[in-house]
């Protein structure tokens, strides 16, 4: 039997590379030939299961809008899916979507699955670009376009704003495979940590909120003097790591801080494992991979109560939810959490039960791979 033909559209950055890497390794090779098309400036080399590489196409797909590289992008992947002649694509993120929809629109012949990991309009400062972003994902959706939602928080959004039709929609949850703790990443010495202290995995964006991070950790050092953050994930795209930095510098945060700019997945893994809880002040995300790794590694878990931290914290069962602007509740639940052992104990356990339940990679992926066969051109 011949294998269906899978292509993949994307900005490859951040949850969105990590979630196709991850969906590549697992899926059976023997039944689809995985193909991406991404950005000229995002990462490479995409493994499939059996360690080969899978073929690769670069084009000028950029985050932000950009009309002139946008209609090349589309032009350019519009060829390639003549050429490699897809049983199906699957465009991942907002920009992927404009690319794949459009192309889906335009050939009229191909299924197109579109899973934004979160809508771009939820980045939108004010209600006239937030309107304009909704317009545009609802004009970009045609009959050819399925929502393959990352979670059902980003189902309900689609459905209610996007207006996609139930018929029209699927859900397959963002996953990971148990982790596993690799000794050759354990030394985690040079970062001079404390024994005790609470971590977050996110890039100073207005998306991940870490200046409420910060005026959080303000108030928590008036209870708990030697409290410490420790900030993983600032890289190239994090515009508003200096803002963190002023602020750290301004509330005298300095000794109660750990800004790590990049270190190995595997590294994130142990540091994470050490913490006395996670943290997260996101104001939106589609199912976020840090928030589920906390899961599969037994994190309590304080989180803002947004699109994707609520598919995945529970308040009082594994963490607990605050309102994104609500900055005393969330102080008094992170001392509360980082003193009360018992508390914690039980949120961890929970979290473990929670992700084996819902997000673990191994036993969901064939529900992937049945959501490509439904979809596939006959």
């Amino acid at each position: 039997m011949s294998r269906k033909k899978i292509v993949h559209i994307l900005h490859s950055i951040g949850g969105v590379d990590t979630s196709l890497r991850v969906l590549i390794k697992s899926i059976d090779s023997s039944k689809f030939e995985n193909i991406v098309i991404h950005g000229t400036k995002d990462n490479s080399n995409f493994l499939d299961d059996s360690n080969n590489y899978v073929k690769e196409y670069k084009i000028p797909i950029e985050r932000d809008i950009n009309v002139l590289k946008d209609f090349k992008s589309i032009i350019k992947a519009y060829k390639i899916i003549r050429k490699e002649k897809p049983d199906l694509i699957h465009a991942h993120s907002a920009k992927g979507g404009l690319v794949g929809n459009t192309i889906g629109f335009l050939l009229n012949t191909i299924n197109v699955l579109h899973t934004p990991q979160a809508y771009s309009f939820l980045s939108a400062s004010n209600s006239l670009k937030r309107r304009f972003l909704v317009l545009i994902e609802r004009i970009l959706k045609n009959k050819k376009s399925i929502l393959l939602a990352s979670s059902n928080s980003e189902l309900e959004r689609g459905i209610k704003e996007i207006k996609y039709k139930k018929s029209e929609t699927a859900l397959f949850n963002n996953c990971i495979s148990p982790i596993t703790l690799d000794p050759e990443f354990s030394d985690i010495s040079s970062y001079n940590l404390p024994d005790e202290y609470i971590c977050t995995v996110g890039r100073p964006s207005y998306q991940k909120n870490i200046e409420l991070m910060i005026e959080v950790l303000k108030e928590v050092k008036k209870e708990i003097p030697k409290i410490h953050l420790v900030i993983m994930g600032i890289g190239v795209v994090s515009p508003n790591t200096e803002n963190v930095k002023r602020l750290i510098k301004a509330y005298d945060l300095e000794a109660n801080t750990t800004l790590i700019e990049w270190t190995e997945r595997e590294r994130i893994f142990h540091i994470v494992s050490k913490s006395k809880l996670y943290i997260t002040t996101a104001r939106y995300e589609g199912l976020p991979y840090a928030v589920i790794e906390s899961l599969a590694l037994s994190k309590s878990i304080i989180a803002t109560d947004c699109d994707g931290n609520r598919d995945l914290v529970f308040d009082g069962e594994n963490g607990f939810l605050v309102d994104a602007d609500d900055i005393s509740l969330m102080s008094k639940r992170t001392i509360e959490l980082f003193q009360n052992e018992s508390k914690r104990l039980e949120f961890q356990k929970k979290s473990l039960e929670i992700f084996n339940q819902n997000f673990n990679l191994e036993t969901n992926i064939k529900n992937l791979e049945a959501l490509y066969s439904k979809y596939c051109i006959k």
